[in-house]
Parts: C-alpha cells; structure tokens; sequence
C-alpha cells in the first residue's frame, strides 16, 4: 500500500476513486434511507447511522462487481491513467451537477459512461469489450423495470395477506418490519456501489504495472486496503447525507406508508443483490426508484408524481452520453499530467 501512495498520479487516483465513493454514499443516501425517513418510522439522523454501518459491511461482501469493472468494460492496455483520471472527473462532476438539483442520477452509470468515453477518445471503439458493455447497457433499463415488477407484485401480495387486519395493526407490524427491509437495502448498496471504486483502483493499480493475483477463475483479487478504504469513503459519505435527493425520492414521487416502503426497499434489494452475484454493476437508483413508482402505480396511477419521475429518467437517459462526453473533455485536459 505505501509504495502506491510514493508514486504521486496514482496516489491522485485513488484518492479520485475514494472521492467518488464518498460522493456515492452522500448522493445515493437517499436511496437506502429515503423511504424509512420518509414514512416516519426512523429519525434521520438514526437512518443515517444504520446506513452508513451497512454500507460499510455491504462493501466488504464480495468483489465481483469490481472485477467487472476491472476487466470487463475495455482492453485493460488501453486503460492509461489520463484515461481513468478522466473518468473519475467526469463522474464527480455529473454527481454533483445532479446532486445540486436533487435529481437521483445513477453513480455507476455516470462511471462507466465516463470510462467508455475516456477509452474511445484514447483508443477508438475497438478498445471497449462491447459485448459486456451490451449486457450492462440492457441492465440499465432491465433494473428499473425489474424493480417495478417486484414492487407492484410483493406490495399486491402483503395487501392481500393483511386484508383483513386493521389498518392500525398494519402499520405498527410495517414500521417494524421497515426497519429490516432499509437495513438490506443499505447492506446491498454498499455491496453493489462500493465496488465501483474498487473495480477502477483495481485498473489504476494494473495501469502501474502492480501486480495483481487472480482467484481460481481468474479474476481479480481486490486488496484488502482497496476494500477497506473503499467501505471507510462510502460509509463517510453515506453519513453526511444528501438532504435533496432524500426528498425527492422520499415523497416527491410518490406519498409512502410503512407498508409501501417495506415493499419497496425489499423489491429494490432483491434485485441488488441477485445482481451482485452475478457481477452485474446495475444502478441503486434506478432499482429504488422503479420499486417506488411500482408501489405507487397500485395505490392509483395518479399517486405517483409522473412529471417528476419523467424527469428522473431523462436523467438516467442522459448520464450515460454526457459523462462519456464529458470524459472525452477531461481527457485532453489531463494527458499531459499522467
């Protein structure tokens, strides 16, 4: 670890990489708190607390998502380190443009739109892995989809199951019971997320020549000091909060009840963590927040706000094309640095 801290441009690129990853935990708070702020049934600063523990576990559970990142998007001899400096400015920027306007953009797309860009600038088309890129790029409209799916279908299962208890008891059992749904869906988004920034360290280190040992199915073994400080910048960022995005993704889409929130973040987490096994880098944003208009859409289609959530997806539309272009940018500004 010391040796990677005396080279000062990998040094920066580390600390761009924890940089993103505290911006993640801040910009993505709400994903894993909104709800259960939301509907009343934790105090935020003790959402917050719970979150920022979880992820940090989260991040620590396995690597595959990162060995994706490491190995799957682009022929890793064309991923310079102007190239992946690039990537991670291009990504802050359209992470904190969006945080500022408390649109709930997806992190993961903004990097890997940001690395695609940086690589085609550098090396040309050929350079990217398109048939991952392919499998990614149908994830980032499968998970939204899947996480409406399993939302509108889990919370039309509860409702049945209470139909004959009192509304009263309903929510006490729900308020309960959402505090383990939100304590999943902070422990899969540190799974998922965190390893976004581990997977680019990973690149930054093969970039440098370190060496870098492979498990039994030849992927890349993550240092412990990448996973450790990865989960220490997610956990820290998760706990400083990102207040607008909370709100919007809380209650501005749509007014959630105990029961809704529980059958939203459950819908949401399942879908993290089937994705994170597989090493699939899917979008916490997109997961939460199509669980969350899936649950509305049973309440009464018009108890989901639609304007707000078109202008979340014309967000998710444009993170990809603008941080790839962005990137591009960063890319002349940065070469001549590393």
């Amino acid at each position: 670890m010391i040796e990677v801290f005396l080279i000062p441009s990998l040094a920066v690129l580390v600390l761009l990489s924890w940089g993103i990853d505290y911006i993640n935990g801040f910009h993505d708070t709400a994903n894993s708190i909104a709800t259960v702020v939301s509907t009343g049934v934790l105090p935020a600063k003790y959402a917050l607390v719970m979150s920022a523990t979880l992820n940090f576990a989260g991040a620590l559970a396995g690597t595959s998502v990162a060995t994706t990142i490491a190995k799957g998007i682009a022929d890793s001899n064309h991923v310079v380190p102007a190239v992946i400096a690039a990537a991670l400015m291009a990504a802050i920027t359209w992470d904190l443009l969006t945080w500022w306007f408390g649109i709930p953009s997806s992190t993961s797309h903004t990097l890997l739109g940001g690395l695609a860009g940086a690589v085609v600038a550098h090396a040309g088309f050929d350079a990217l892995h398109m048939k991952k890129l392919k499998e990614i790029g149908a994830f980032i409209i499968i998970s939204p989809a899947m996480g409406f799916v399993v939302g509108m279908l889990l919370i039309l299962i509860i409702l049945w199951i209470v139909r004959r208890r009192s509304g009263h008891r309903v929510n006490v059992v729900f308020r309960k019971a959402q505090l383990v749904s939100a304590a999943a869906m902070s422990f899969t988004h540190g799974q998922n997320d965190a390893q976004k920034a581990m997977g680019i360290i990973c690149l930054a280190l093969i970039a440098y020549k370190f060496h870098l040992p492979l498990d039994a199915k030849l992927k890349v073994i993550v240092p412990l000091w990448v996973k450790i400080g990865s989960a220490s910048f997610m956990a820290l960022g998760t706990a400083s909060g990102g207040w607008k995005i909370i709100k919007t993704m809380g209650s501005k889409i749509v007014k959630l009840r105990p029961i809704h929130g529980f059958a939203a973040e459950t819908a949401a987490a399942a879908v993290l963590f089937t994705t994170a096994h597989f090493g699939i880098p899917v979008s916490t944003t997109h997961s939460i927040t199509g669980a969350i208009m899936g649950v509305g859409a049973t309440m009464n289609a018009s108890a989901v706000r639609w304007g707000v959530a078109g202008n979340i997806v014309v967000a998710w539309v444009l993170t990809i094309p603008i941080s790839a272009l962005l990137a591009a940018g960063f890319l002349k500004l940065v070469a001549p640095y590393f």
